[in-house]
Formats: C-alpha cells, sequence, structure tokens
C-alpha cells in the first residue's frame, strides 16, 4: 500500500479552503490538513507535510496576520525541501515572479480549473523527488 501524500492547505478564505480540502479527499491518496492563517501552517510542520498550497494575501481572518510570502520564507527556513504552491487571486505575473523569487515551487490563479493545476503541479513535484532519488543512489554507486 501506497502512503498518502500529506498536504497542508493554508487559506483564509473558509469557503474555498473547505472546497479545496473536499476536492483533494475524494482522491485516496491525500491526507489533508487545513489552516486558516499562516501562522497556524507554521505551528504545526513538525507534522511533515509533503506539499503545501499557500494562499498569497492571508489577511482577510486576522488582519496583521502573516501574508503567503511571510509564512513561505519561514517555511523555507524551517526545511528548504518542503515544495510550497502558491495559490492566489490575482493573475498577475509579478505577483507570481515575486512568489519565485522566494523558492515557491509554482505558482496558481484561482479558478475553475485551479483543483486541476494543483493536481498537476502535485505530480510534477513526485515525478522530480522521484527523480532526484534515483540520481542521488546512481551518483553514490559511481
Amino acid at each position: 500500500m501506497k502512503a498518502k501524500i500529506k498536504l497542508f492547505l493554508v487559506d483564509d478564505d473558509a469557503v474555498f479552503l473547505k472546497l479545496l480540502a473536499i476536492e483533494f479527499l475524494q482522491h485516496a491518496d491525500f491526507d489533508v490538513e487545513t489552516y486558516p492563517t499562516g501562522e497556524l501552517c507554521l505551528a504545526h510542520l513538525s507534522n511533515d507535510p509533503d506539499v503545501i498550497i499557500l494562499d498569497y494575501h492571508l489577511d482577510g481572518i486576522v488582519s496583521d496576520a502573516m501574508n503567503g510570502i511571510e509564512t513561505l520564507d519561514k517555511i523555507k527556513a524551517y526545511n528548504p525541501d518542503i515544495p510550497v504552491i502558491m495559490l492566489s487571486s490575482q493573475d498577475s505575473i509579478d505577483v507570481a515572479v515575486n512568489c519565485m523569487h522566494h523558492r515557491a515551487f509554482d505558482y496558481v490563479v484561482k479558478s475553475e480549473t485551479a483543483f486541476m493545476r494543483l493536481q498537476k503541479t502535485i505530480t510534477t513535484i513526485f515525478r522530480y523527488k522521484k527523480m532526484e532519488k534515483e540520481l542521488n543512489w546512481y551518483m553514490e554507486r559511481m
């Protein structure tokens, strides 16, 4: 039996967060934890997420809450190997580039195709991790 992918979903939009969680839970290979703030996500990093999907803004509930970029920086400081996919309602190249500068794996715009894009990105992450493992195994034997 294959282990489930532990997925953290972080978004201050409660309805969107619930819809996204339901979408991923319908796929049996995901174990989903949801957080409405970056602070709560950071407090649970010891649960070892395989992937984090992180909203860009995060100030809808608590006005002085950490934004997505600050949260991303703290996740990368904790463990630079956790892939983080940024999610935003802004379809902006500047926002996307800023996320990539902060070492996000990808940037997805909230839309009707967001779930499909997120799924494809997660598949890419695990294909990449598998290739990395195989390469390391090969290099150790040379």
